[in-house]
């Protein structure tokens, strides 16, 4: 397992270098231009071109990408064209409101999807398991940022319950930290839940006519420890790997619901460098995002050999 987990992580390298390579090239193709953006609009055609000296985005492409891949290799992002901000400092500094957001929807996805598709599955028909398909075809056909904004509506300016935008610290108390994720947790877990709970269902369903599921029947089990002990066990790995995808596609929901929410996080972070043509800043965040889909999909490999022993690596 150790030699696996080793050779992933080694091999994460040349994608890692090919996806910064690709993220260089396309930023550098796309019209638009930071320099200009920096002087304004009534600046001269000297002063943009001392700008873009002063930027490097006078040297050849060739001579920028070397750069770049060279400070790459010790760790360096590079430097913000706009702020003069480290790109590390930068992403350290709004890290924390994306973390939270992430595991907050995470963890409240997993605690009510996993139960309502065993739910569903242990009376396929019924009238709950009707109801949660019912709920997982809404989740999937209403946008994130409908859903925030209803959200705002009712629950933070019609009954007061919540605060409309913002983020607080955990420094600043467990109840205001916690307050100021609610909607945003609630909007973004939508369609998150909806697709874990169907594919718990599904999997739930193919397992319940296994042998093993009458042998349990045939023992005295009961239909809940059929259902949580032997089916849920069995049929976890394709639940695992919904997750997991789940939890990778959360990059492009954070964006939306960070936004619609005022909170200074990652997702925040990306729309501004990305109006600024900000590229040492756009290039960091997408190398970020890239190497945590990777990791999380290397944690879902592992994961397996837990659920089903028969896995090996």
């Amino acid at each position: 397992m150790i030699s696996y987990i080793l050779k992933r992580v080694i091999a994460t390298l040349p994608v890692m270098l090919m996806v910064a390579i690709v993220v260089f090239a396309i930023l550098r193709l796309t019209p638009g231009d930071p320099a200009a953006i920096l002087a304004g609009d009534d600046a001269s055609g000297e002063q943009l071109e001392r700008i873009r000296q002063m930027m490097g985005l006078d040297q050849p492409i060739l001579t920028q990408l070397y750069v770049w891949v060279r400070q790459l290799l010790t760790g360096d992002l590079g430097v913000s064209l706009l702020s003069n901000t480290p790109v590390i400092q930068m992403i350290g500094a709004r890290v924390g409101p994306t973390l939270s957001l992430a595991l907050s929807t995470i963890i409240f996805t997993v605690l009510v999807a996993v139960p309502m598709g065993v739910i569903a599955a242990r009376r396929p028909g019924g009238w709950l398991d009707r109801t949660v398909m019912t709920f997982s075809v809404l989740g999937f056909s209403i946008p994130t940022f409908v859903v925030g904004y209803l959200l705002i509506y009712w629950l933070a300016l019609k009954l007061g319950w919540f605060p409309v935008q913002g983020y607080a610290p955990l420094a600043k108390g467990v109840w205001p930290y916690a307050q100021r994720l609610i909607l945003p947790t609630l909007a973004l877990s939508g369609i998150y839940i909806a697709l874990v709970a169907r594919m718990t269902r599904s999997s739930v369903m193919d397992v319940m006519g296994e042998d093993f599921i009458r042998t349990a029947r045939a023992k005295g089990a009961t239909e809940w420890s059929v259902l949580l002990r032997h089916a849920l066990r069995n049929a976890a790995v394709p639940i695992v790997t919904v997750i997991g995808i789940g939890i990778a596609s959360l990059i492009t929901g954070v964006v939306v619901t960070e936004s619609v929410f005022n909170l200074p996080g990652l997702g925040r972070l990306v729309v501004e460098a990305v109006l600024a043509r900000d590229y040492p800043v756009i290039q960091g965040l997408i190398l970020l995002f890239s190497f945590t889909y990777i990791l999380i999909n290397l944690l879902v490999d592992v994961l397996y050999t837990a659920f089903d022993p028969r896995i090996r690596y």
